[in-house]
Order: structure tokens, then sequence, then C-alpha cells
């Protein structure tokens, strides 16, 4: 599948990781299903990819809520990322978004703009091979308001220097796209692992 792009000039792109520049999103399944099956709770696969860009305490305070339990916050958001980080080896990249990547590397800057944090788009990228194609990351650990606010793409726009309405955002969450269009930025909606098995189905 090819990209569709808004019409430019961009002076910036700015990506999502997983399951944008990752083909992640399955793996981080499979390590919430461990993780939170170890304290009786269900995470329903299709509430996972809606809550998609929701930063992982976010995720396990709200089933707490949900579920009426009381699962460790910290230790088990902890916990579920080392799940994730064993499973490294099986990552893929998403190829339509890897292209865009390779052909235009070099010509403006990229950056990273997550909800996860530092040390799981860093194994992301470095079990893709794609560590040095971006100027920088933003993780979890950068802004206090997540995805559907503005703020993490506001602070890659600034780091790289561009101005909000010349940077392109590269997104897989309905979460992200609203952050993305919060910010005054142009958008490209990629396909999740789901909705793609029902393009082929």
């Amino acid at each position: 599948m090819k990209l569709n792009l808004p019409p430019g000039p961009f002076h910036a792109y700015l990506f999502d990781c997983d399951g944008t520049v990752a083909d992640s999103m399955p793996l981080h399944y499979i390590a919430w299903k461990k993780a939170l099956g170890e304290w009786g709770c269900t995470f329903d696969e299709e509430l996972f990819y809606a809550w998609g860009g929701k930063p992982a305490a976010k995720i396990i305070a709200d089933l707490n809520q949900l579920q009426d339990l009381h699962m460790p916050v910290e230790s088990l958001a902890e916990h579920k990322e080392n799940l994730y980080l064993e499973m490294l080896p099986q990552l893929k990249p998403v190829p339509e978004v890897l292209d865009i990547i390779e052909a235009e590397h070099g010509q403006i800057p990229f950056a990273v703009v997550s909800g996860g944090r530092h040390n799981s788009v860093v194994g992301s990228l470095t079990a893709l091979g794609l560590m040095d194609r971006f100027q920088t990351i933003v993780g979890a650990e950068d802004y206090v308001h997540g995805k559907p606010a503005p703020d993490a793409y506001l602070i890659a726009a600034a780091r790289l220097g561009v101005a909000p309405k010349d940077c392109l955002v590269f997104e897989d969450t309905d979460l992200g796209i609203e952050a993305a269009t919060a910010a005054g930025m142009a958008s490209v909606k990629i396909a999740s692992p789901l909705e793609r098995s029902l393009l082929k189905s």
C-alpha cells in the first residue's frame, strides 16, 4: 500500500513509533495480555487498538477503574515493557512508512513522537536499524499531557526548529491524529494491523 501524502511542501516529518514506523502493535498486545493476565485483567483487542497512543501507566489506571482492580501502575508498566523488549527480535517495520523514511532521509529532519517510553522507542528503532534516521525522540517522559493533547508534537517541532504548520505527522491512531490536528499539523493515517487484515479479507 502506498501512502497518499497531503500537498506540501513540509519542512519536517514527525513519526509515531508503535504501529507507524514499527509494526509492533501485535507484539505489544501479546505483552499486555501476558502482564495483565497475571492480575486477572482482560484487555479486548479492539479496545487495545482504540487506546493506541495512550501511555502504559494511563492504560493500567483506566483498566483498574473499568474492572475494579488494584494493579500496581508503575511496576506493571515496567513489567509489560520488559515482556515487549524480549520480543524485539521478531519486530518488522511498516513497509509503506519505511519507503518514505528511506526516500526522504537527509532531505528534511525527522522526529519520533511516541506515547511509549524512551527505552521502548530506542529498542524498537535499534532492532529495525533505523535509530540514525531521526534527529530527536519525544517519549512519554518528555511531556505531562499525552495524545490527544498536542504537547508531544509541539515539543518535537520546537526541537527541530520547524513551525508546526510546516510539519507532517504520520500516525496510526485516532488519538495521534487528534494530537497532530490540535498542534496545527497536517497528518497521514497509517492502517492498523487489524484494519490491514480486514482490507485483505
